[in-house]
């Protein structure tokens, strides 16, 4: 089982930046080359829907088509963190963000029903 908490949410303006953080811990032995990260977002009425997904071990990532070249997906492996950095950032971009966990051979794509460990989730709203 691992444990994931996100950060660095908040209020930014249309074109601003933003770097979320996912901390991982796990039992004894816990190492993150064994998973795949991935962070998800959920708007109002809508469904959670894959942002982004890095496998650690290799470094290969995917990003939806919507964020590709404004979000970056990275690791620190020392500190068994994930973060996404996001950039010019879009008031479509607002959701709750989520980060999940699975062990990278049950990860077939970047999507909620590959994913068992969920953070709580950290909110991201764009407006002026």
């Amino acid at each position: 089982q691992v444990q994931l908490v996100e950060s660095g949410g908040g209020l930014v303006q249309p074109g601003g930046s933003l770097r979320l953080s996912c901390a991982t811990s796990g039992t004894s032995g816990f190492t993150l080359d064994d998973y795949a990260i991935g962070w998800f977002r959920q708007a109002p009425g809508k469904e959670r829907e894959g942002v982004s997904c890095i496998r650690i071990s290799s470094g290969n990532t995917y990003y939806a088509a919507t964020v590709k070249g404004r979000f970056t997906i990275s690791r620190d492996n020392a500190s068994n963190t994930v973060f996404l950095q996001m950039n010019s950032l879009e008031p479509g971009d607002t959701a709750v963000y989520y980060c999940a966990a699975e062990t990278y051979h049950l990860v077939r794509d970047c999507i909620e029903r590959d994913f068992r460990s969920w953070g709580q989730g950290t909110q991201v709203t764009i407006s002026s």
